[in-house]
C-alpha cells in the first residue's frame, strides 16, 4: 500500500501567520498603496519565507504560491502565466542542460585531471588548478551546486584521500580541509563572474530590467573581470596562510592524475564535439550584443547541437530534474517580483528609503546597501530567494540616491554571490561542502567571515574604480 508523502506542515506555520497578518492588515497599510499592492506583497513575503523554512521543496512552494497569487485575485492568471515565458529564465534551463553534457561525457572531469597534472607540485598551485577548472566551466553552469557538487567535488574528495586525507580517519587537515574550502570560495567568485555561471544571475537581469536597466552577458563579464581575477589569486592565498594544509607539497599528485587520465582513455568524439559546442556558446556570449544574438537563444542554439550531434539525448533533458525545478520556481518568483514593481509597491519603498538616505554621497549610499544585502545573507538559505526578496528594491533606492544605474545593479549582481561568504548553508554548494567534514563549522563562519570583508573591500573599491575605467558608469 502506498503511503502518503512526508510534508513538514509544522514548517508551514511561519510563512502562513506572516502572510495572514500582512493580509487583514491591509487597512494599515500606506496611504501611497494600492490594495492590490499590499496584498501582493504579503503574499510574496510569506512565500520568501516559505523558501526558507521549506515545508515542500521550493518548486511546491512556488505552485502554491502562484495558485494563491491567482486563487485570491491579485493577478490575472493570464498575466501571471506569462512569467513562464521570461528569457532569463529559459537561460538558466538551457545552461542547466548544457552543463549535464559535461558530466555526462566526462569532460569537466578530464579538464580538472589535466590542470592537476600542470600544477600539482603543491597543495597551494592544486587549489589553483581546482579552481581554474571552475572558472573554465562557470560561464557554460549556471548551477554553481552541480559546478561545485557533480563535477569538482569528487575529484577534491579522491585526490584528497589519494594522500591520506580523510575526516573519519581524523587527518583531514592534510589537504583536504584546504581544499574543500579554496573551492568553495573559488565557486563563489567564478559564480559572480559570469551572468552564466549562478542561476540567481540572470534573475538578478530580470530584475534589473524591470527598473531600466539592461544588463549583458559581455558587460557583466568585462565589469567583474578585475575584482574577480584578483579575488581568485589573493583568496586561496589568504586561506592558505590562516587555514594551512598539513601537506605543503604534493609530488605524487602528478602521478595520481596521470592514472585517473589512463583509466578515461583517449578523448572521446563526445567529449570533442562537448568542446566545440562549449566554445560556440562562449564566443556567442561575448559577441552577442553585437551581432544581435540573444543570450537565452545562444543557450538554445547548444542544446540544439548537443542534441543533433547525439551527445544528449532527449531523455537526458527530460531527467535534468534540477533545471525543471528550477524553471518552475524561479518563473513563480520573478512573476511575483515584477508585480511588486508594476503595483507600485518597489517604486514606493525606495523612495521612502531613499528619502532617509538624503543627503549622502550617492558612493557611501552604495555601500550601505552593498554591506545590507551582505550581511542581511545570515537570515537566508538560499541565494535566489534573497535576489528576489531584496535585490529590486534596493537597486531602486540605490538609482534613486544617486547610485549610477548600471554601477548599482551590476555591484548587487555581484554580491548576490558573494555573499555566499556567510554561513555553511549560504547557498547550493555549500551544504555539499561543508557536509564532507573536512571543514569545522566553527571554522567555516570564522573563515566567512574575515573573507567577506577581504570581499567587500576588493568588489566596493577595486570594482567601483576598474568599472568607472571601461565606462560601465
Amino acid at each position: 500500500m502506498q503511503s502518503l508523502e512526508n510534508i513538514k506542515y509544522k514548517k508551514f506555520l511561519i510563512p502562513l501567520l506572516t502572510g495572514l497578518v500582512l493580509w487583514f492588515a491591509t487597512p494599515l497599510r500606506p496611504a501611497a498603496l494600492s490594495i492590490t499592492a499590499w496584498h501582493m506583497f504579503a503574499l510574496f513575503v510569506a512565500t520568501i519565507i516559505g523558501c526558507i523554512t521549506q515545508p515542500l521543496p521550493i518548486g511546491a512552494v512556488a505552485i502554491i504560491a502562484f495558485t494563491l497569487t491567482t486563487l485570491t485575485k491579485t493577478v490575472p492568471i493570464d498575466k501571471a502565466i506569462t512569467g513562464f515565458g521570461n528569457g532569463s529564465i529559459w537561460l538558466i534551463a538551457m545552461a542547466f542542460f548544457i552543463s549535464r553534457g559535461f558530466i555526462k561525457t566526462g569532460l569537466g572531469r578530464r579538464i580538472a585531471f589535466v590542470f592537476v597534472r600542470a600544477f600539482g607540485k603543491r597543495t597551494l598551485g592544486l587549489a589553483y588548478s581546482l579552481i581554474g577548472v571552475d572558472l573554465i566551466l562557470a560561464p557554460a553552469t549556471p548551477s554553481n551546486t552541480a559546478r561545485a557538487g557533480g563535477i569538482m567535488y569528487p575529484i577534491i574528495k579522491s585526490l584528497a584521500q589519494a594522500f591520506g586525507s580523510d575526516p573519519k580517519n581524523k587527518t583531514e587537515r592534510k589537504m583536504g580541509s584546504f581544499l574543500i574550502f579554496a573551492e568553495f570560495q573559488g565557486n563563489t567568485i567564478t559564480s559572480a563572474m559570469f551572468l552564466t555561471a549562478m542561476a540567481g544571475n540572470p534573475l538578478a537581469q530580470s530584475l534589473a530590467k524591470s527598473n531600466n536597466v539592461d544588463l549583458e552577458w559581455m558587460n557583466w563579464f568585462l565589469a567583474g573581470l578585475v575584482p574577480g581575477v584578483i579575488s581568485l589569486l589573493l583568496v586561496p592565498f589568504i586561506i592558505y596562510k590562516m587555514y594551512p594544509p598539513q601537506i605543503k607539497a604534493t609530488p605524487n599528485a602528478r602521478e595520481w592524475a596521470d592514472k585517473q587520465l589512463k583509466k578515461m582513455g583517449k578523448v572521446t568524439l563526445p567529449e570533442k564535439i562537448m568542446t566545440v559546442v562549449f566554445i560556440v556558446a562562449l564566443l556567442l556570449w561575448i559577441v552577442g550584443s553585437f551581432i544581435h544574438v540573444d543570450a537565452t537563444l545562444t543557450a538554445f542554439i547548444a542544446l540544439t547541437l548537443l542534441l543533433i550531434t547525439g551527445v544528449l539525448s532527449w531523455q537526458d533533458v527530460l531527467h535534468e530534474t534540477g533545471a525543471w525545478n528550477t524553471l518552475t520556481w524561479f518563473s513563480v518568483l520573478v512573476m511575483m517580483a515584477t508585480e511588486l514593481n508594476d503595483l507600485g509597491f518597489i517604486p514606493w519603498l525606495s523612495k521612502t528609503i531613499a528619502s532617509s538616505l538624503s543627503g549622502l554621497n550617492w558612493f557611501i549610499v552604495l555601500v550601505i546597501l552593498v554591506i545590507t544585502f551582505f550581511y542581511s545573507h545570515y537570515l537566508f538559505a538560499s541565494a535566489t530567494a534573497h535576489i528576489s526578496a531584496m535585490y529590486s528594491a534596493l537597486l531602486a533606492v540605490a538609482i534613486s540616491a544617486g547610485v549610477p544605474a548600471m554601477l548599482a545593479a551590476l555591484m548587487l549582481g555581484f554580491f548576490g554571490n558573494l555573499f555566499a561568504s556567510t554561513t555553511h548553508y549560504s547557498c547550493g554548494p555549500a551544504p555539499i561542502l561543508f557536509g564532507s567534514g573536512y571543514v569545522k563549522q566553527a571554522e567555516w563562519w570564522k573563515m566567512n567571515a574575515i573573507l567577506g570583508i577581504v570581499y567587500l573591500v576588493i568588489w566596493l573599491s577595486v570594482g567601483t574604480v576598474w568599472m568607472k575605467l571601461i565606462g560601465v558608469w
